[in-house]
């Protein structure tokens, strides 16, 4: 071969050797890409069961709060309803004099 021929060779062989190295560079990334996803995906899943857990939790509470006041409220309706009962008969006393 021709001294031209054998630069070009040369040239050919060290720009695929750049492109094979470039290659497993990507390679490498995309493997360590990979690695990132699946662990933000699995984070993911664990916000998302963490979250409906919560959820329930909160709805637990509400639902507890809610009777809770309907348990209070009975109460102050009975204190209510008390006092309009006494004050109906102070009236019907003083009618009665």
């Amino acid at each position: 071969m021709t001294e031209e021929g054998d630069k070009l060779l040369n040239d050919i062989e060290a720009r695929l050797r750049h492109l094979a190295y470039l290659r497993e560079e990507l390679k490498r990334e995309n493997e360590g890409l990979k690695e990132t996803l699946e662990a933000k995906e699995r984070e993911l899943e664990r916000m998302r069961e963490e979250y409906e857990a919560l959820q329930a939790s909160y709805t637990n509470l509400r639902q507890a709060r809610i009777i809770a006041a309907r348990e209070s409220e009975v109460g102050d309706t009975k204190q209510r309803l008390s006092k309009l009962v006494r004050e109906v008969d102070k009236c019907i006393a003083l009618l009665n004099e």
